[in-house]
């Protein structure tokens, strides 16, 4: 995580390490983002944006808010598409639904790559 934290640490005589009010704020926007599901990529182009040596303030928030809620709600649907088909074949070749012969017939969806392929629609095949 060395890369998202420049950290502003301090030994005092009995070898505690503290750490500076600017570092322990970064620290918990890095945290508080990753509790929401922002992938920590993301937070690293956020916190290149910000002046350096001041945590992210309210204004901050609300631009990274607006930014990153589509980020979100795609996440949502994803999840929530998940949710609906686990009961459901997903596409991960094991056709052991009777369902599965209707939309995965012969296992076609191999053909896009491996993984439970209706739960991942759009990710790219992998090179081989």
């Amino acid at each position: 995580m060395g890369w998202l934290l420049w950290v502003g640490a301090c030994e005092d005589k009995n070898s505690h390490t503290s750490y500076d009010e600017w570092s322990v704020g970064r620290l918990a926007f890095i945290r508080a983002s990753q509790r929401v599901g922002i992938p920590l990529a993301t937070i690293k182009e956020a916190l290149h944006e910000l002046p350096e040596g001041r945590t992210p303030r309210e204004a901050d928030w609300a631009v990274l808010g607006r930014r990153w809620k589509t980020v979100l709600e795609q996440q949502i649907e994803q999840l929530q598409r998940m949710r609906e088909d686990l009961s459901t074949c997903i596409g991960c070749g094991c056709l052991s639904f009777q369902r599965c012969l209707l939309v995965n017939p012969d296992d076609e969806m191999a053909n896009e790559g491996p993984g439970a392929r209706r739960l991942m629609p759009g990710t790219p095949r992998p090179e081989r």
